[in-house]
């Protein structure tokens, strides 16, 4: 049996699981990424001639996976936002950005020294690919497609903290990069730090975003002497915008997750009431699928190949603290004083969706520098993430639910 036509007949059935399962469970606990999990894993434990799964043997071909299926969920999320821009319509995201998420950090950092015996680098590696809440796992609890409404403060907040906070994490990466070079007997420079991993690649990837943004904007809508892109019902221009922003930023080294999501934004929102929007949105969900049943099933194939072997009790009890305390304290502590009502402000803090771009940031980082037993990382973040899958999954359709009924009843 060929095992590139075997690979190819479980993505086909993937993608029809993707078009097909969310229907079935609708009022079912089991979410699509559970069974998509369940399934890669039970593929790999059958004797069949599988690709091999492992993160650590081919650590470019997990960063460069997991990296395209990010920036395309980014776009996609990007696009569905309604809430126009501005310092206190977003406040709410600030506050998830600026505390909750430094406050994550820091968890990490203290839980990965303290508990885990971890060096300074590897826990700050620890704290820093775990705090970005995922675009790419968090379908149930975000915004709606544009113009379809259900922006209600929980999905708002969750979405646009998924959109920033995957970019924002990632000078925090960098310094973890930093500190393992120092370890191995590089200096380490903290200006270079500052100027060039913190403030031009933020700074330079939210400009990027932003007039590569407006320029496409302008091409897709706004052009008069040629046919407008808009009237061609070409859902391709979806991923054109990603592949395009993304580049220009990666090109220029700034930060691509935050150029493709504030350039998303600006398309989105400088013709609000385009149908051409519907079309975009489709096109990027369904790239997003696809995508997302590729890492799944690769995630479930890992699980079965072992990748959970390093597994120590001290990694199981830090990924159940994670989940279950660390998030939901930091998420509850940066909406103090938020205009929210206190089942809100739960539901924002328990729903911090771990998943594929904590496995990119780790791929990423290990590439970069050598960190203190790579297995081990990958077991304890991935456990995280499988952890994250299962808890929310099965819970983010009851509690929104519920929370949608309780807001009409207000």
């Amino acid at each position: 049996m060929d095992a590139y036509e075997l690979a190819l007949l479980l993505v086909g059935l993937a993608l029809l699981g993707a078009a097909w399962v969310p229907y079935l469970t609708k009022r079912n606990p089991l979410t699509f990424p559970i069974l998509l999990v369940a399934v890669g894993a039970l593929v790999y434990l059958l004797p069949l001639p599988m690709p091999v799964v492992d993160p650590v043997r081919f650590p470019l071909v997990a960063e460069h996976l997991t990296e395209l299926t990010v920036i395309v969920a980014l776009v996609s999320v990007g696009l569905r936002i309604d809430t126009r821009f501005g310092w206190r319509r977003w406040a709410l995201t600030w506050r998830l950005l600026g505390i909750t998420m430094p406050l994550t950090i820091l968890a990490g950092l203290w839980l990965g020294q303290a508990w885990m015996g971890y060096g300074v680098a590897t826990a700050m590696l620890l704290g820093a690919v775990l705090a970005p809440t995922d675009p790419v796992l968090a379908g149930d609890v975000q915004v709606h497609g544009p113009g379809k409404g259900g922006e209600d403060p929980v999905r708002f907040g969750l979405t646009s903290e998924a959109g920033l906070n995957d970019g924002l994490a990632f000078p925090f990466v960098w310094l973890a990069v930093a500190l393992a070079q120092a370890t191995a007997g590089e200096p380490l420079d903290w200006t270079r730090w500052l100027l060039l991993d913190v403030l031009w690649r933020v700074i330079g990837g939210v400009a990027i975003g932003w007039l590569v943004g407006y320029a496409l904007m302008h091409l897709i809508f706004r052009i008069e002497d040629q046919p407008r892109l808009s009237g061609s019902g070409e859902g391709l221009i979806a991923l054109a915008i990603t592949l395009i922003v993304y580049g220009v930023a990666e090109l220029c080294h700034a930060y691509g997750f935050l150029a493709v999501f504030v350039a998303a934004l600006v398309v989105r929102q400088k013709e609000r009431d385009h149908d051409y929007h519907d079309v975009l949105d489709s096109f990027a969900q369904q790239c997003e699928k696809l995508l997302m049943a590729v890492m799944l099933l690769l995630l479930g194939g890992a699980l079965a190949s072992g990748i959970l072997s390093e597994l120590t009790g001290r990694g199981i009890v830090f990924a159940l603290v994670f989940v279950l305390l660390v998030r939901p304290v930091a998420g509850w502590l940066g909406l103090i004083g938020a205009d929210l009502s206190r089942r809100d402000r739960w539901g924002i803090a328990f729903f911090g969706v771990r998943g594929i771009g904590s496995l990119y940031y780790l791929a990423f980082a290990v590439n970069h520098a050598d960190f203190y037993d790579a297995r081990e990382l990958w077991a304890v973040v991935t456990l995280v993430v499988v952890f994250s899958i299962l808890l929310h999954g099965l819970t983010a359709s009851g509690v929104m639910g519920w929370l949608d009924r309780r807001r009409k009843r207000a």
